[in-house]
C-alpha cells in the first residue's frame, strides 16, 4: 500500500506563514523554512514591543507633565506629591493631555497641589 500525503493541509499551513511574511524580502518571503524563522522572529519582537510601547508612552507623559509643571514653579515629583496629598486622582495620561491642550485647567491642578504642599 503506497504512503499517502496530505498536501492540502501542508499547503494551507505554508500559506498562513507566507501571509505573515508578505512584506519581507528575498527568501524570507518565498522559502518556507526561512519564512517560518522570519515569522517567529517578527512575532517575538511584536510581543516585546507591544509591552515596550506602554513604557514609552508613560515616559512621554512624564516629560510633558514635568515641562508644564516647571512653567508653574514646581517639579514633577513635587507636583505628584502635592496631588497625592490633595487627594486628586488624575493619571499621568490625563495630566499630560491637560498640560498640552488646556493650560488653564492644568494651572488649577497645580494650584491644588501647591495648596496641599503648603506653598
Amino acid at each position: 500500500m503506497p504512503r499517502t500525503r496530505n498536501r492540502v493541509q501542508t499547503r494551507e499551513r505554508h500559506r498562513k506563514i507566507f501571509e505573515v511574511t508578505k512584506g519581507h524580502r528575498g527568501k524570507k518571503r518565498t522559502n518556507i523554512k526561512v519564512a517560518h524563522q522570519a515569522m517567529m522572529h517578527a512575532l517575538r519582537y511584536a510581543t516585546i514591543h507591544r509591552r515596550d510601547k506602554k513604557n514609552d508612552f508613560r515616559e512621554l507623559w512624564i516629560v510633558r507633565i514635568n515641562a508644564a509643571a516647571r512653567l508653574h514653579g514646581l517639579t514633577y515629583s513635587r507636583l505628584m506629591d502635592g496631588l497625592k496629598k490633595a487627594g486628586v486622582d488624575l493619571n499621568r495620561k490625563i495630566l499630560a493631555d491637560l498640560a498640552v491642550r488646556d493650560d488653564a485647567a492644568f494651572a488649577q491642578v497645580v494650584a491644588q497641589a501647591k495648596a496641599a504642599l503648603g506653598q
